[in-house]
């Protein structure tokens, strides 16, 4: 209630004709996670209906959070045995050129909105059961390089600072009776200038690819609050920033 009134009132309410919140799964809490805008339900229905899933929009659009969410729920009800989750770690130069030992430490702070989503969805206890089983992963992007990822439920988040080559390289980890949901935001870029962002291209190579979907969310579908929609206008409007 408190979004719908906050989006009426900054303008930007959607037609909600038709529309019915769909419960992905229920956190530790016993809170349900379920769609907020008419986006947000797009964006479940081609989790549900296609092997692999682009989302690309702002902050606040629930990407990450709807993404961990159906990968849970894919999980509880065994439709896969693994869940995996991976950023590319720009700042750590995702070369790694560091020992395993030292992994946790030094990757935790990329990796902190993955686990954040995890702990609220499974509890702490369950989440840490099932890390210590191997069951769910949470690693850099350049530790999927030469694996084959079988019966998982794999995302890809921050999408947009992987390189085409690591693109590539996740894309082609996927394996039988897999999902993967790749996340990103293409005006948060955090690459060298001389780098190509992966999911900027992957669209256009993709394009008439069967069995994937692209999922655009807008401003329109920020449900933090209503501040940070407008702070996300404002940057629209701007020729100066970035959105």
């Amino acid at each position: 209630a408190t979004y719908l009134a906050e989006a009426a009132r900054d303008g930007i309410m959607q037609s909600v004709e038709g529309y019915s919140p769909d419960c992905v799964c229920v956190t530790a809490k016993g809170r349900p996670i379920s769609s907020k805008t008419v986006g947000q339900k797009e964006y479940i229905k081609a989790m549900q209906e296609h092997d692999i899933t682009f989302a690309i929009g702002p902050a606040g659009t629930g990407k990450t959070f709807l993404a961990v969410a159906m990968a849970v729920s894919a999980f509880r009800s065994r439709q896969v045995s693994r869940i995996i989750l991976t950023r590319p770690a720009v700042e750590a130069g995702e070369k790694l050129g560091f020992l395993p030992g030292d992994l946790q430490n030094k990757v935790d702070p990329y990796m902190r909105p993955l686990y954040d989503a995890l702990h609220e969805l499974m509890g702490t206890e369950t989440y840490l059961k099932n890390m210590e089983k191997g069951l769910i992963e949470v690693s850099p992007l350049a530790y999927m390089r030469g694996r084959t990822l079988d019966d998982s439920f794999i995302i890809l988040d921050e999408a947009q600072n992987t390189t085409s080559e690591q693109m590539k390289m996740f894309l082609t980890r996927i394996g039988f009776n897999s999902k993967a949901v790749i996340t990103g935001d293409v005006t948060q870029i955090d690459l060298p200038r001389d780098k190509r962002s992966g999911l900027r291209e992957v669209r256009k190579v993709l394009r008439g690819v069967e069995g994937l979907s692209f999922v655009e969310l807008t401003r329109r579908d920020v449900v933090r609050n209503g501040l940070v929609q407008r702070i996300i206008q404002a940057y629209e409007r701007d020729p100066n920033g970035r959105g």
